[in-house]
């Protein structure tokens, strides 16, 4: 059956996204693939996830650097869902991501929203 296999996000710098992505949020890279003219194809993954995966691709275009941080609009485009909202939570705050707002408990499950490097608006997300 289809899934969603890659979500691209949009980035400044391969090294520095890769550094927040696994160093703050806790993913793993799975690709770091060099593709020639300084472009590479850089993936990496909540540490377990098997199916979708995040791109990170370099912007390098005008238009794709004015979306840079900005990818919906100041919308929440992205959900990261966990098994344990309070020690993720927890990791990602002393790792030093901004939380826009304290933990709220939902019919849905418990939630904040979090900023990437960029300024991409996330959810972490514990579904009831």
């Amino acid at each position: 059956m289809p899934h969603i296999g890659l979500v691209a996000v949009l980035v400044h710098d391969y090294d520095e996204a890769i550094a927040f992505y696994t160093d703050a949020l806790g993913f793993e890279l799975r690709e770091d693939t060099e593709q020639g003219a300084g472009r590479r194809w850089v993936v990496v993954a909540p540490p377990g996830s098997t199916e979708t995966a995040v791109l990170l691709a370099r912007a390098d275009k005008p238009a794709q650097q004015d979306r840079v941080g900005d990818q919906t609009g100041g919308r929440v485009g992205l959900l990261l869902n966990t098994d344990d909202f309070a020690r993720d939570h927890a990791r990602m705050t002393a790792a030093g991501v901004e939380f826009e707002e304290e933990p709220r408990h939902e019919p849905y499950g418990s939630v904040a929203v979090f900023k990437d490097l960029y300024g991409n608006r996330w959810d972490l997300i514990q579904p009831a």
